[in-house]
């Protein structure tokens, strides 16, 4: 059974649809790339996969379980984890505040949020050590008390990445991690990605076609909210109408 699935999903705004009978099958483990011309609604999938945006048909299942209606944070509480193509971190509050709140979501999956307001002072301590480890992870432990607005783009990459470890995801999807980053700092993310998350179901929408080829099982090509093509790398790059539209031309 895949550990990631979407049937016929849809999204429409007014008259333009997006994301059109988007059909994906993500097993357990996979390293599943995304790919596709500006606008071609990839990050619009990735929105709906998670529940910034409402389905308007078709379902989202989530190891087996039909996840569609549910809201984005409770998508997070059973494991669907979410990096965006713009940083997303709380400028104002440390490195170790940012990825705390983000771990605060592990324990609600077992807990309602009103015994999470009386849990013991032990099990927050719980949650710093938690974050504390997941900035080892990262490599960002020297910079725990550093305020989020002021560490170097690649470090605040390195954070977001860091709060989504925090809420101990099994299926992660990243929106263009390397975006703004030189050839060093996209392959020391991707090292960090290969490092910290190598257990997890991963999706990834990126634009650097040689890196997507080096790193995906398998790819899934997007056109105007269509899937054009599965496959694994080599089918995807002898594939004619990919060459002709992606790698011909203009990279996804």
């Amino acid at each position: 059974m895949a550990k990631l699935e979407t049937h016929d999903l849809t999204k429409r705004f007014d008259e333009l649809v997006a994301v059109d009978k988007v059909n994906l099958a993500v097993e357990a483990g996979e390293f599943r790339s995304v790919i596709g011309p500006n606008g071609a609604g990839k990050t619009t999938l990735f929105n709906t996969i998670t529940g910034a945006l409402r389905a308007s048909e078709g379902e989202v299942v989530f190891d087996g379980e039909d996840v569609t209606d549910l809201p984005s944070y409770e998508r997070v509480r059973r494991g669907i984890g979410r990096s965006f193509q713009i940083t997303n971190v709380f400028g104002g509050l440390t490195a170790l505040e940012n990825v705390r709140l983000a771990a605060q979501a592990i324990p609600s999956r077992e807990m309602s949020t009103g015994a999470q307001l009386f849990r013991e002072k032990g099990a927050f301590g719980d949650v710093t050590a938690h974050a504390e480890q997941v900035l080892e992870d990262v490599g960002l432990a020297e910079h725990a008390q550093t305020r989020a607005s002021t560490l170097a783009y690649g470090d605040q990459r390195r954070l977001e990445i860091g709060l989504v470890l925090a809420t101990d995801p099994e299926v992660v999807l990243l929106d263009e991690p390397t975006a703004g980053m030189g050839v060093e700092e996209t392959e020391a993310t991707m090292n960090l990605v290969d490092d910290v998350l190598a257990e997890q179901t991963l999706l990834l929408i990126e634009h650097d076609i040689d890196l997507v080829m080096d790193v995906s099982d398998r790819i899934t090509v997007l056109n105007r909210g269509s899937v054009v093509t599965t496959g694994t790398p080599e089918e995807v790059a002898s594939n004619e109408e990919v060459q002709a539209a992606y790698l011909g031309g203009s990279h996804a």
